[in-house]
């Protein structure tokens, strides 16, 4: 079975400074992205279907163009789009933290409202009112749980296709071509 070729993000570049952050003091090979390079290089990736491979080239003054400077620039995206998805995943464990103590909270709050409503119906039966606090008891204990219900059922999502995604770019073969 042939191979596919790779989906390629391609990038022209007066020089190799503009692809990185300004304000970041540390070299290359471990200096973040510039914002701009990073949302092109994003934007292009999330219009390739999600299985097909990337590939990145990036075409560069022919006098910029050496051979460590090639390792380099893979290095630093490489390195970039990693820490990118590790911090994806702190968010995303961070989120399942709050979502844990979310449910608990909600569960608490439902058992509470449970527990009260069945006390409401059994002292004030014959009220007329009763039904209507021990029914909105109820609601109010299910109403607790919506925010985690929220968290475990759709808010992740975005944040593992996102996760997905930038791990893809940093195993993206990078190739820089003399312009």
């Amino acid at each position: 079975m042939a191979q596919a070729t790779p989906a390629t993000i391609e990038l022209k570049l007066e020089s190799f400074a503009h692809l990185f952050d300004p304000y970041d003091p540390f070299p290359i090979p471990s200096r973040d992205l510039a914002k701009s390079a990073e949302e092109f290089i994003v934007g292009w990736a999330r219009e390739v279907p999600r299985d097909a491979k990337l590939k990145i080239v990036v075409h560069a003054p022919a006098g910029e163009v050496t051979e460590a400077a090639r390792r380099e620039l893979a290095d630093a995206i490489a390195r970039h789009f990693a820490y990118r998805a590790e911090r994806v995943t702190g968010d995303l464990h961070e989120l399942f933290r709050v979502g844990y103590v979310s449910l608990g909270i909600g569960l608490a709050v439902l058992a509470a409202c449970v527990i009260g409503g069945r006390v409401i119906d059994a002292a004030f039966a014959e009220a007329p009112w009763t039904r209507f606090l021990s029914e909105g008891l109820i609601i109010l204990g299910w109403v607790a749980n919506w925010r985690p219900l929220e968290i475990f059922l759709y808010e992740w999502w975005p944040l593992a296709q996102r996760r997905r995604l930038y791990r893809r770019l940093a195993q993206a073969p990078v190739e820089v071509r003399a312009a």
